[in-house]
């Protein structure tokens, strides 16, 4: 579990380092949420969007897998609350 903390903390980073960017604020927004809530058939197609090599999306599928076997419902909803914060804040 301490990997799928990371990795959000990692996004988290991500959109503090973006500026403020709204645009980019929106699109990761919608690819977090399908990667922390989503089944793993709509976080793969939402990354086939983005690159549809056989490869990424084997390797997203690996990935929420992972995820959805490590973090409980709670962590995932606590990941959420601390994006959420930050995609009101006014930065963003």
């Amino acid at each position: 579990m301490e990997g799928a903390r990371v990795l959000v903390l990692l996004w988290a980073a991500l959109l503090l380092i973006s500026g403020g960017n709204c645009e980019i604020c929106s699109a990761l927004k919608r690819d977090v949420d399908l990667f922390l809530m989503g089944t793993p058939d709509e976080y793969v197609e939402q990354v086939a969007q983005y690159n549809a090599r056989p490869v990424v999306l084997a390797n997203a599928r690996k990935l929420k897998n992972c995820v959805d076997a490590k973090m409980t419902e709670e962590d995932k909803e606590h990941a959420l609350s601390v994006l959420d914060k930050i995609y009101t804040s006014p930065g963003c």
